[in-house]
């Protein structure tokens, strides 16, 4: 069976694109950007289930990333993380945070009023994350 996206993660989401690992997507709630990479490998649920050459392509791809977010948008954090409570697909979750977002101190899950972008903003926010993504080594849309 090949790589298929968890459908909770294609609901939720935009794609934006592939890194040589990781499918890139942007949460469409209006928080953030918040970008959630998806290391496309069929049925993992785990970074340490990774080899260890996965492993540190996935640590390239989401340091590239964070860049990417903290050079675009200066946020105030940057949160990094995999639950995978309810999609249990491993993805990992990149955040720019500001701390006059909603959500703030706290963390965003839970925390939100789930409000999603207008499409206008949503749109002009996707072409913005393709151009600078481009520039990452691998990125393919």
């Amino acid at each position: 069976m090949a790589f298929q996206l968890h459908p909770r993660l294609q609901q939720d989401c935009i794609f934006l694109g592939n890194l040589p690992l990781c499918s890139v997507l942007l949460i469409k709630e209006n928080i953030g950007p918040w970008v959630i990479l998806v290391p496309r490998i069929e049925d993992l649920k785990e970074i340490h289930h990774m080899t260890p050459e996965q492993q540190i392509q996935f640590i390239q791809e989401s340091s590239s990333v964070a860049q990417l977010l903290e050079d675009n948008f200066t946020p105030d954090k940057i949160n990094i993380g995999a639950l995978g409570n309810l999609v249990p697909q491993l993805h990992i979750h990149h955040i720019a945070r500001f701390i006059t977002d909603i959500a703030w101190p706290g963390p965003v899950w839970g925390n939100t009023n789930g409000e999603i972008r207008a499409q206008s903003d949503q749109t002009q926010l996707v072409d913005l994350l393709r151009d600078k993504l481009r520039a990452l080594a691998g990125f393919k849309q």
